[in-house]
């Protein structure tokens, strides 16, 4: 098969041929018709994931067809549309059990711990607990924008901070996974804040549903800023893109018994941050949470709200490439530019 991989972190991609994926005997192989580029894809490119190992192929926001099952899945068949998380669970330890395999001892993380779906094929272990069916009026392309960004700000939103309609929420971060947080605010009736540094991203910002929008460079304080809009701050704030500015921001936000989740990775110097534990935690009753990924049971309602019409999430593909355009992609996310999310609908060579 063609697939994208790096042989040095931070070097360029090169699309070659190597052995196709051989599908696990519990799981299934996925023909892979689109991929979303994602920042977390740069994490494992530029060397800040201790799981990825060169080399590698990178890409976990994969939609596409089934071709083959092992003999142990029971649960989908050749020609199947899916998805997945970019988590798998191992289906049978507590935490999946109990419903959380984002937090599996044994999870398999598409494109970073295994190969990913920068590639014609992935095969997908466990595939009745971790494959996702999809809509037939649901494009593979708009699948894939889906598979992390949209699948995290949906986790984040609906299962840990509970958001609920009429609360105030702000944004802070409008890359691929603040835009899709803020559309599904919208749908769920909140009202929404976002709050960036970037033109570009708050005019998608306002496409995608945003009441208000807050540019961080012309105000002093940007926490204050959606404090004094909001009348005191706003219950929920998400932190989307994970550096130390964001987080503070965020923090400072809230209204008292205010929740803050993260859902940007932090990487390098923000991995460790202060935390002004008396003034906000303790003073105002904060509840901090991180969220990462979402189970592949948690999507059905997800799916059910774009069946539905109720959210739209069309405008958030900005670009389409060809598989040999995924490491310029990748590069571009160094400058922490562009807004909207890319997808790779194009993996084999044009005949």
């Amino acid at each position: 098969m063609r697939a994208a991989i790096f042989e040095r972190f931070n070097q360029p991609l090169t699309v070659r041929e190597v052995p196709d994926p051989a599908c696990p005997p519990d799981g299934a192989l996925v023909k892979v018709a689109a991929c979303g580029v994602c920042r977390s894809d740069h994490h494992a490119w530029s060397g800040n994931d201790p799981d990825v190992v060169l080399p590698h192929v990178p890409g976990h926001e994969l939609a596409g067809i089934v071709i083959e099952t092992g003999p142990l899945c029971r649960g989908f068949r050749t020609g199947d549309r899916v998805t997945a998380p970019f988590i798998l669970g191992c289906g049978t330890c507590p935490d999946c059990r109990g419903g959380h395999p984002t937090i599996c001892d044994h999870q398999h993380v598409v494109g970073f711990s295994a190969w990913g779906a920068f590639a014609e094929y992935l095969p997908v272990p466990r595939a009745d607990f971790n494959l996702v069916r999809l809509p037939e009026t649901l494009s593979f392309e708009l699948a894939a924008a889906m598979g992390c960004r949209v699948t995290t700000a949906f986790q984040a939103l609906a299962y840990r901070a509970r958001l609920r309609a009429g609360e105030w929420i702000a944004i802070h971060g409008s890359g691929g996974v603040g835009i899709s947080a803020i559309a599904i605010a919208c749908a769920m009736g909140a009202r929404v804040i976002a709050v960036d540094i970037r033109a570009e991203a708050l005019d998608l910002a306002r496409a995608a549903g945003a009441h208000e929008v807050i540019d961080a460079t012309a105000v002093g304080d940007p926490g204050d800023a959606v404090r004094d809009l909001t009348g005191g701050g706003v219950h929920v704030s998400v932190d989307a893109l994970g550096i130390t500015d964001t987080f503070r921001n965020s923090i400072r936000s809230l209204r008292k018994f205010g929740r803050h989740v993260q859902v940007g990775m932090p990487v390098g110097p923000h991995v460790t941050v202060p935390l002004p534990l008396l003034e906000l935690v303790y003073s105002r009753q904060i509840a901090i949470c991180g969220s990462r990924g979402m189970p592949a049971a948690h999507f059905p309602p997800l799916l059910a709200m774009v069946e539905a019409g109720s959210l739209d999430l069309s405008s958030l593909i900005r670009r389409r490439i060809v598989l040999e355009e995924a490491g310029t992609a990748l590069a571009a996310l160094d400058r922490y530019s562009g807004a909207g999310i890319t997808v790779i609908d194009r993996f084999t060579v044009a005949t």
